[in-house]
């Protein structure tokens, strides 16, 4: 795949990220409880940070290593978040996202995940995708349920220098 495609839900444009998108990006993802509930978001989010992080999904899409979109409303074209797919190989990928505090609750994060793994099992190809929460973090726990995910059981990995145990869960094309 040469460009990657923009996505559209009922609610939600999902794009790829410009760098224009960094100071939004900077201001969600550098809120506390956004970070303390992923494995990859450090606290404090530093500047240049939305930049680098911005600069390199393009090239990881180049590759064939990651998908990540920018999840926007379709009414106002607002960025609430992001969705993706890394850890791309032949057989498998990594579904991550996470939604600004101001929009947590309104059902976005379940709406672009669906969507992704979607685009992830039927049109990229991918045989099986696989997602991880925390495992303190019960609501994104119910998004990958309530996207067609199995629990698969728990992981223990390092996250910002600490262990912690995920919930890991998987969904076959």
């Amino acid at each position: 795949m040469e460009t990657q495609p923009k996505l559209h839900t009922k609610r939600l444009t999902l794009r790829p990220f410009s760098l224009t998108d960094a100071p939004r990006v900077q201001d969600l993802a550098g809120d506390r409880r956004v970070s303390e509930m992923t494995a990859n978001i450090p606290y404090p989010y530093k500047d240049g940070m939305a930049e680098s992080w911005i600069a390199s999904r393009a090239v990881a899409f180049s590759r064939g290593e990651a998908i990540v979109y920018a999840v926007t409303l379709s009414e106002t074209s607002e960025l609430v978040g992001t969705v993706s797919l890394t850890e791309l190989t032949a057989t498998d990928g990594n579904l991550g996202y996470w939604i600004g505090f101001p929009y947590w609750g309104n059902g976005y994060c379940t709406e672009a995940a669906g969507a992704l793994v979607e685009f992830g099992l039927k049109e990229f190809g991918l045989p099986l995708i696989y997602a991880r929460h925390l495992k303190e973090n019960h609501p994104s726990g119910r998004v990958i349920l309530n996207i067609g995910f199995q629990h698969m059981g728990t992981v223990s990995m390092d996250v910002n220098g600490e262990r912690r145990v995920l919930e890991h869960y998987e969904r076959r094309k």
